[in-house]
């Protein structure tokens, strides 16, 4: 990434413009065109380094729930065990731990009987378990942005 998409990324993390042209309010605001921000988000996507862009929803507000999820993947079936996961909808965030439990992810759906149903399937599918289902017994929630420019 260029500093360009850095300010990108950076900006868009917690200022998603919410309007009729979204991305020409971003190109205003870092001084490029729409078309060029759009250009470079497709570009910072198709390269990996985001996996996602998307609204967060407190998933209780709208009748949802979510938890953190856990589980011990053996190193010659990591790959396919993050395909796997990933290849859920569900999944909103998912990270590798050095740790015994090295994969942590999120999950949400409509209930918890369906998380269960997706974690089952998950621990299926990728050959791993048992997934470790952690709902949170109270929130706390903070508000993470990762700025990405330099300095």
């Amino acid at each position: 990434m260029d500093d360009t998409d850095k300010k990108i990324v950076t900006f868009i993390q917690a200022g998603f413009p919410v309007s009729a042209r979204p991305y020409a309010d971003i190109g205003e605001k870092i001084g490029i065109g729409e078309d060029e921000v759009i250009e470079r988000i497709t570009g910072i996507k198709e390269s990996g380094e985001i996996r996602r862009m998307g609204a967060s929803f407190d998933s209780r507000k709208i009748g949802y729930a979510s938890t953190l999820c856990a589980v011990h993947v053996p190193a010659e079936k990591l790959d396919q065990a993050v395909e796997v996961i990933n290849s859920y909808l569900n999944v909103t965030h998912n990270y590798e731990r050095n740790h015994h439990y090295n994969v942590w992810f999120t999950c949400i759906a409509p209930n918890r009987d369906r998380i269960r149903e997706i974690l089952s399937e998950m621990e299926k599918r990728a050959g791993i378990g048992p997934i470790i289902n952690l709902p949170a017994e109270r929130l706390f929630k903070i508000q993470v942005d990762l700025p990405v420019i330099d300095g």
